[in-house]
């Protein structure tokens, strides 16, 4: 990545960071974020319910807390975010934070808001930020049971960010919110990578792999990756490579046994290094119903690999149409098919599309966009 920033003491902040921990997007891109203000001198403080996916405690800066919940008979359901305000407001008073970052606004905000109101009390302010990631507002945020709170939450932050246009709009649109948004992409780190992963190991040496990465659920349409890929087969001699795990995976098991395309199809679960299985990918396919952003995506062009993705919510944002891939409508197979077998039937064409790929991706590059959030934290700290 780069080399430590020895910042003078009076220039490094502390922050926290509170995250879902798992392999979801926004666990990810707040994970990477810390790491990276850690490189760069400042102390981060992970908080979470476990120890997040891509982190490693032994680098320098960087600290975890782990919120734990206790047990009671008289509650149905462990209070998470109570459990969670009361670590806040401990690691605030005992680490001296300046600064808190959530990524996700339910229950992460609310809970923020709560412990500065306690902390105030004691003549503590600690100022919060809040970044929107996606279905925390189209999906969860829309739900009745959590929409006043959420709107509320928002309102409180000190300053609020989302990562893409679309999902700004769709905030706006969505809720009552005073506040001004930012938008701050995510990003991908670009640099020469080396892996160990054979291509051998998943298609024969004249043979195209065509790859998904998601969390198998009704919104990323995994079906419409294997109908595509069904009708790619037909034309060009290629594999498919389905990363991830969740609850449609059963059923995509059994499109495939229904399609044929089961001996040239592989699911290998969940995997942490996913850009190391995308390095030997010659296409990404993106056929979700929403994206606020669409980090997968990033994650391919970042090694020179081009998407055929829909058009959707902030996806339009990242892949650009006939540049580093094309998009089409949601569902669109025919079409999704037709610009896979496009982009990947002409050698000289394919490699031109890969070079706008990871040109595109350098404009979402990791060092840029830190600095705009150190730019935000300055300002919200008072």
């Amino acid at each position: 990545m780069w080399n430590e920033t020895r910042l003078p003491k009076e220039k490094r902040m502390k922050i926290g960071i509170v995250l879902y921990p798992t392999y979801g997007g926004s666990g990810v891109v707040a994970t990477e974020l810390g790491k990276a203000l850690a490189q760069k001198g400042h102390q981060i403080h992970f908080i979470s319910y476990s120890f997040p996916v891509r982190l490693d405690v032994h680098d320098k800066n960087i600290f975890y807390h782990e919120v734990r919940v206790n047990s009671y008979p008289l509650f149905k359901y462990p209070p998470y975010e109570s459990a969670l305000t009361s670590k806040l407001v401990d690691v605030i008073r005992f680490e001296k934070l300046d600064v808190l970052h959530l990524h996700y606004a339910i229950p992460h905000a609310s809970a923020a808001h709560m412990a500065q109101q306690i902390l105030q009390e004691e003549g503590i302010y600690i100022p919060f930020i809040t970044t929107l990631h996606g279905t925390d507002i189209t999906l969860v945020g829309r739900d009745p049971f959590f929409k006043p709170i959420i709107t509320y939450s928002i309102n409180k932050s000190d300053a609020v960010t989302t990562v893409s246009q679309s999902l700004k709009y769709d905030t706006f649109k969505f809720f009552n919110i005073k506040k001004e948004i930012e938008v701050i992409p995510n990003f991908i780190c670009i640099k020469d990578m080396k892996f160990s992963i054979q291509r051998e190991r998943y298609a024969e040496e004249d043979e195209l792999i065509l790859c998904h990465i998601s969390n198998f659920r009704k919104v990323k349409r995994v079906q419409d990756v294997i109908k595509v890929f069904a009708k790619v087969r037909e034309k060009l001699n290629c594999k498919l490579i389905l990363v991830g795990d969740g609850p449609e995976r059963d059923k995509m098991e059994m499109l495939c046994r229904e399609l044929g395309t089961c001996k040239d199809t592989s699911f290998i679960g969940t995997v942490n290094n996913t850009t190391e299985i995308l390095s030997i990918a010659d296409l990404f396919l993106l056929p979700s119903e929403t994206e606020s952003f669409g980090l997968a995506a990033l994650e391919a062009m970042a090694v020179s690999v081009p998407v055929v993705s829909t058009n959707t919510g902030g996806i339009p944002e990242v892949n650009a149409e006939g540049v580093s891939g094309m998009l089409s409508n949601v569902g669109d197979v025919e079409e999704m098919a037709k610009n896979a077998i496009y982009i990947l039937s002409d050698k000289k064409r394919h490699q031109e599309f890969k070079k706008n790929a990871l040109n595109q991706a350098a404009k979402f590059d990791l060092n840029e966009i830190v600095e705009k959030y150190i730019t935000l934290y300055k300002k919200v700290i008072k």
